[in-house]
């Protein structure tokens, strides 16, 4: 039976019911209206008010439960479904939005897919420009820095030795932008090496990031290990940016669940309610590219815990 003609049996009932009973020759209506009268037709309004909510409120739970789910519904936070119950139509509506909360979730991650590939494109071609045409040009200033150094008179002589060394911080500045925006290490050595090189980047001038990784890790693909490596990098910069933190923890271990875990920690100051802002919701989207799971919860500290988890091919249970 369809939604309407539930409902309209459930009202058609009641009605009918209060028609017998006045029909009956327990109820009577005399005129003028006596008091008792009055208050048993009163009394039987109620009941049957409150019997149509208890009956309306019963069949429109589908609805009230379908409503929840929509409102609770987030492309990034995937497996949120709704519970196929009720009349034919409920089923049907809420089959159509679980299959379109399934539609969407796909072209999100296919679009975000595009767009990662898009922006490492660009940073590696940023990272050569550097490199390449940056890089060089500071090379013959720091040289030429150098041979009038040399050639200067000693009143001129500091002056210059100066300039030399701001020039070559700025070229070390420079191949560390580079090696952020490309992480040659990642391709070279390995997922585990590149965040060691991370964290050692990060140390200093009062942050510490102190990294513990596991030995013997399970092989990953180039792109999960690419995701992890831009999550932690993004946790390090939100931590030495926003948490007004000193030390952070970075682990990377193999569980026995079948994933390899990332975790970074710092004894900041949490987020504190605030909203997530284009950083983590990048985060968030790198990690449904590899269907890893992301968590951003408070330590019991009042620091801030970044976790991915990444499933290995064959063991992830």
């Amino acid at each position: 039976m369809s939604l309407f003609w539930r409902i309209f049996a459930m009202n058609a009932s009641l009605l009918v019911v209060a028609a017998l009973l006045l029909l009956s020759p327990w109820v009577t209506v005399s005129s003028p209206l006596h008091f008792v009268e009055a208050v048993v037709v009163a009394v039987g309004v109620l009941v049957m008010l409150l019997a149509n909510a208890l009956v309306l409120r019963y069949a429109l739970a589908p609805l009230n439960r379908l409503s929840r789910t929509m409102a609770q519904a987030d492309l990034l936070a995937p497996g949120l479904r709704a519970e196929a119950a009720g009349p034919r139509e409920m089923v049907q509506l809420v089959g159509t939005f679980n299959a379109m909360l399934d539609r969407l979730q796909n072209e999100r991650v296919t679009s975000s897919a595009r767009v990662a590939a898009a922006q490492e494109a660009e940073r590696q071609h940023l990272a050569r420009e550097l490199h390449d045409e940056v890089g060089q040009a500071l090379t013959a200033v720091l040289l030429q820095l150098k041979w009038l150094a040399d050639q200067a008179p000693p009143e001129l002589r500091g002056d210059l030795r100066g300039a030399q060394e701001t020039t070559r911080q700025s070229l070390d500045e420079l191949r560390r932008i580079a090696r952020r925006l490309r992480p040659g290490v990642l391709e070279d050595l390995g997922l585990g090496s590149a965040l060691r090189a991370l964290a050692s980047d990060f140390t200093g001038a009062g942050f510490t990031v102190v990294d513990h990784i596991d030995h013997g890790l399970p092989a990953l693909t180039q792109e999960a290990e690419l995701v992890m490596y831009r999550v932690g990098q993004e946790a390090l910069s939100n931590a030495a940016r926003h948490a007004d933190a000193d030390h952070v923890s970075l682990e990377l271990r193999h569980t026995s669940l079948g994933v390899v875990e990332l975790e970074i920690r710092d004894n900041g100051r949490g987020f504190r309610n605030a909203p997530e802002g284009a950083g983590i919701r990048g985060m968030r989207e790198r990690a449904l590219l590899i269907g890893a799971r992301l968590s951003i919860e408070a330590t019991p500290e009042g620091g801030t815990s970044v976790r991915l988890r990444v499933p290995v091919p064959g063991e992830a249970q």
